[in-house]
């Protein structure tokens, strides 16, 4: 029994909890799961039926009593009854990943949010995470969370800017000495461009295709320079004139141009907080350059787009879709400090 009580212990969870997939580590393991940020409900009875990636699955192929829906949109959750069972689903998991351990099941969470939620929206996160058997749950915001995760000297004095493309939001800030000084979110990220994706098919091909279709054909065909390597694919979908099956074979080009308009709102976006800087943290964006992460940042020849356009170094984080996770998971190591930012906004609110 001693032994055993040795073993009892408790820990820290960090979650990236994205409008696309939501990740979550351990601290001092790392990450223990990645999966869709998508829930299957009963319509009638409204239960839970699937989470994750079965409930993924389950898009556009439901019958009329099931539906497959997304909590999250634009990093808000927009239903919290469902975005909390996606989180016990989710704390499940690692119960399950330490099974050898006998663990007392109230983890202490922090969870990465997009920095241009309201108070209210990081409440319900926060409250999420409780409501799902968190002990302690705190929220850090994404572009923080991300700056940290990549290894950017945050607490120095000097500007250091990271670009997020996650995929319902892309987050744009510039911290120096701990703090985003500027900030900009905009809702443009990999689900808009799955979306002009299913436009261009329709306008172009006349060919009606669906949303995870057009994502895989993001994943594997789109490029943001035309200097990279092209690539070619059949797809399939509905012909809009004969409402047959037809297949088109398209490239990367054409993916280049579906998606250009999204890219150059989120250019537009990174110009504009460049501008709202000091002079001083613009001299260090010059010379030190842009940190692009998430999903996003994989798009083939987007750093050297930004590079050509903006006239600064742009480089793309190491494992870049993580990056939120793993500043969250370092952050841990600072909660007592999160806990202190928490009381003083908790003061200047109430």
């Amino acid at each position: 029994m001693l032994g055993h009580l040795l073993d009892l212990v408790t820990y820290d969870i960090g979650i990236d909890l994205g409008t696309a997939n939501v990740r979550i580590g351990i601290k001092g393991k790392g990450l223990v799961a990645i999966e869709p940020s998508v829930v299957a409900i009963n319509k009638v009875t409204k239960e839970v039926l699937a989470v994750g990636n079965d409930a993924k699955g389950m898009l556009g192929r439901t019958p009329a009593n099931v539906i497959a829906v997304r909590p999250l949109k634009d990093g808000v959750i927009v239903d919290f009854d469902t975005t909390l069972a996606m989180i016990k689903y989710f704390l499940s998991l690692v119960h399950q990943k330490r099974e050898n351990v006998w663990v007392i099941p109230k983890p202490r969470v922090l969870v990465g949010v997009p920095s241009s939620i309201t108070d209210v929206e990081k409440q319900a996160v926060i409250d999420a995470a409780l409501f799902a058997g968190a002990r302690e749950a705190y929220v850090i915001e994404e572009p923080m969370a991300t700056a940290i995760g990549v290894g950017l000297p945050v607490n120095e004095a000097v500007g250091n800017m990271v670009v997020d493309i996650g995929g319902g939001t892309t987050d744009i800030a510039i911290i120096s000495l701990g703090g985003i000084v500027v900030d900009k979110t905009i809702n443009i990220a990999g689900d808009e461009m799955d979306e002009l994706i299913v436009e261009y098919m329709k306008d172009k091909h006349s060919l009606l295709i669906g949303y995870s279709t057009a994502e895989k054909v993001k994943i594997d065909l789109a490029i943001a320079h035309p200097e990279v390597e092209i690539k070619e694919q059949e797809i399939h979908g509905r012909d809009l004139i004969s409402g047959l099956p037809k297949a088109v074979r398209i490239d990367s080009m054409e993916i280049m141009e579906a998606i250009s308009p999204a890219l150059r709102k989120i250019t537009d976006a990174i110009k504009e907080a460049i501008e709202d800087a000091p002079p001083e943290l613009v001299s260090d964006i010059y010379s030190k350059g842009i940190v692009i992460a998430g999903g996003g940042s994989q798009i083939p020849g987007l750093d050297r787009l930004w590079s050509e356009t903006l006239h600064v170094p742009v480089k793309i984080a190491k494992d870049p879709q993580l990056s939120v996770l793993k500043g969250t998971l370092k952050a841990l190591d600072q909660i007592e400090t999160i806990k202190r930012l928490k009381e003083v906004e908790d003061q200047i609110i109430y």
